[in-house]
């Protein structure tokens, strides 16, 4: 959520960042709910001014014996105090109805953010990692699709009959290389300096409102009984354990890391991705999230963004890292790089995962504060940061597409292997 008082004193701004992010927002209505929440403010304060002399003079009143006059001041007092407690509904309506307004606004872009109008101006920053030339080596290349249905590892029409459309069944190796992806992502992030949870994964709504899922994107989200969610991503339960805390700056920055399942409507995907696992209603992925103090949390994305090129890096899939423009960017998020796997299928790169610095917009939302009293009095708000580190289901497309051999088996990844017990995946 943005600064109240940041709005106010800089709507020209507010103006710019919209535009930049192709959105719009009614500066008209925020100053109309703005100026009448200050307007009843101050009536309620020369109220309660007026109130305070009157109280005051009733006891002067019937110390001097003058009973008609100070019951006149009582009725003064009572009048004021109707009217007090009828403005204060109206502050809290108005107040309800600003804080409604504010949650739908997105964050605002850093300069480090490149403006555009969408996809087509994100910026390629740097590349890793050379695609295979199949046609060299004197094999057509399969889709993972196919891939994965020939070696009998996944099963999409097991998937549909149990689930529905975009739910997927994994076999034998499938299900052993969807684990091994796990726990080789979370043994390498804490061996790296990240701390591990296992968390819940179904929250309140205040949790998915804590991080930005909620309102804007409720159409996309799970719903489960009472007015719960299924989390669409770790990022909303890892950001969300210090809610309503106050952290110690000497503490910061915190790294942690969780694996869950994550569970998605793509309700606003149609047609999309519509082969595969690449875009599935319920994926696993292990997720990274950091607090870190306002001045080193773009130190922090850099090195966070490197982390999840890590991984990629020790499993050899090509990829390319990319600036996305405002046009493109999260509602949460001020600067965000996606990183994009080569998909021989796609021939092209696809996004596996996206590291994003919120600066203070989730903190607010989630009311996470940090003290450093060497340096400031009182509290201040933190910044978060959150990126895939990886998707396993994307991962695993990639490795089956990127790995494949010309008689249909996969060449399992040398760092997988411990995990896998073998160096090759072949139809059993």
């Amino acid at each position: 959520m943005l600064d109240m008082k940041f709005v106010r004193e800089n709507p020209d701004a507010i103006d710019k960042a919209m535009a930049d992010r192709q959105s719009s927002w009614d500066r008209e209505k925020f100053f109309e709910l703005d100026d009448e929440r200050r307007s009843v403010i101050g009536e309620v304060e020369e109220l309660q001014a007026t109130r305070n002399a009157e109280s005051k003079k009733i006891g002067a009143l019937m110390k001097e014996g003058k009973k008609d006059e100070a019951e006149a001041a009582k009725e003064a007092v009572r009048e004021v105090n109707e009217k007090i407690d009828g403005l204060a509904e109206r502050r809290s309506k108005l107040e309800a109805d600003l804080y409604d307004f504010m949650s739908h606004l997105p964050n605002i872009p850093c300069e480090a953010t490149p403006v555009g109008v969408d996809e087509t101006e994100n910026i390629e920053r740097r590349r890793w990692g050379t695609p295979r030339d199949f046609k060299a080596e004197g094999f057509e290349f399969k889709a993972h699709w196919d891939l994965g249905t020939d070696l009998d590892i996944l099963d999409f029409e097991r998937g549909n009959k149990l689930s529905g459309s975009r739910f997927t069944v994994l076999g034998g190796a499938g299900a052993r290389l969807e684990r091994a992806l796990i726990n080789f992502f979370i043994d390498t992030h804490t061996s790296r300096g990240f701390k591990e949870w296992w968390p819940p994964i179904v929250v309140k709504r205040q949790t998915m409102f804590g991080t930005g899922q909620l309102p804007k994107f409720e159409d996309d989200a799970y719903h489960v009984s009472g007015d719960n969610f299924l989390i669409p991503t770790a990022e909303v339960v890892l950001t969300n354990l210090h809610a309503g805390e106050v952290l110690e700056g000497d503490s910061l920055p915190r790294w942690y890391t969780a694996f869950t399942p994550c569970f998605r409507e793509e309700a606003g995907s149609a047609g999309r991705d519509t082969r595969g696992i690449i875009r599935q209603h319920e994926f696993d992925k292990v997720e990274m999230v950091k607090f870190a103090k306002p001045e080193d949390s773009d130190n922090q994305l850099e090195s966070m963004t490197a982390e999840a090129e890590y991984l990629l890096q020790q499993l050899g899939l090509p990829y390319r890292v990319i600036s996305l423009c405002t046009g493109d960017l999260g509602f949460s998020a001020r600067q965000t790089y996606d990183i994009e796997v080569w998909l021989p299928s796609y021939n092209a790169y696809k996004e596996i995962s996206s590291c994003s610095n919120c600066g203070d917009f989730q903190a607010r939302r989630a009311n996470i504060k940090y003290r450093d009293p060497e340096n400031f009095k009182g509290t201040r708000y933190l910044h978060t940061l959150n990126g895939s580190g990886l998707p396993a289901g994307r991962t695993m497309a990639a490795i089956l597409e990127n790995y494949q051999n010309a008689d249909g088996s996969i060449t399992v990844p040398e760092v997988l292997r411990p995990y896998m017990g073998c160096d090759k995946i072949e139809r059993a």
